[in-house]
């Protein structure tokens, strides 16, 4: 179970694991430290016949250092956290990369729904592809993503990716992402959505570009021919939903 966890299959994968270690490094060092001072005053302080119990503020000069040194300190390591943060942030968030295709990703109680172009490489036209539960997506390529809502509020998560962004319900939320590992990886929603919350799971699967396109012939309508394309199989065990225009 942990591995879907520890795989890492996207471009930022590894920088947003590499925050998380920075984060419990410097918490870890700190709660470590707190806890072994406070057992050591356990024992320290503890009652011991014929010394007086003595009554302390934490007014008195020679206390305060324990109070402002831990204080600056800890706010130096928050420092040191928010600056990569911020810079993460912004490079995931804010700028976009280019983009190399893109991909509409829809929620509903209780399926994922997806749309991306076909042969073309355009989306909305005659030869898009629409598949429920399994999006296939090329290695080593940028895509963008349209996400929505049908009904609820949902949460569109790959852990592999280490990529999540909320689905709100009359909106469209633009997100991107560059997978960089061929395999299968599970799509999650991971916001309380209903009593079929459970049920609602996916996968994507990152193809080289020969299985890709072989995907994309197999599955498109050809221009003109006005049948729907052939959906994918769906995720074992996920739920098909009716996908509504």
């Amino acid at each position: 179970m942990l591995e879907r966890y520890l795989t890492a299959a996207s471009s930022y994968a590894h920088s947003i694991d590499q925050l998380f270690l920075l984060i419990a490094v410097i918490v870890g060092f700190w709660l470590v430290l707190a806890e072994a001072v406070f057992i050591w005053f356990v024992f320290k302080y503890r009652e011991k016949d014929g010394r007086a119990t003595r009554h302390i503020t934490g007014e008195e000069p020679e206390l305060h250092r324990w109070i402002t040194i831990p204080h600056v300190l800890v706010i130096l390591c928050d420092i040191v956290i928010i600056i990569p943060a911020i810079m993460l942030w912004y490079n995931i968030k804010q700028a976009t990369p280019p983009i190399d295709r893109t991909v509409r990703v829809i929620g509903q109680q209780w399926a994922w729904s997806f749309q991306e172009p076909g042969p073309d490489g355009v989306l909305d036209t005659a030869d898009d592809i629409r598949t429920v539960g399994e999006l296939h997506v090329t290695v080593n390529t940028t895509y963008r993503f349209e996400l929505m809502s049908r009904d609820v509020l949902h949460s569109f998560a790959v852990p592999a990716f280490r990529l999540k962004q909320d689905a709100l319900p009359g909106r469209t939320i633009t997100g991107w992402f560059r997978p960089n590992r061929l395999g299968t990886y599970d799509i999650q929603c991971t916001q309380m959505c209903g009593i079929g919350h459970g049920l609602m799971a996916g996968r994507v699967i990152v193809e080289t570009q020969q299985a890709h396109a072989a995907w994309l012939m197999l599955n498109s309508t050809p221009p003109g021919t006005g049948q729907p394309a052939p959906s994918a199989p769906t995720a074992q065990g996920a739920t098909v939903a009716e996908v509504r225009r």
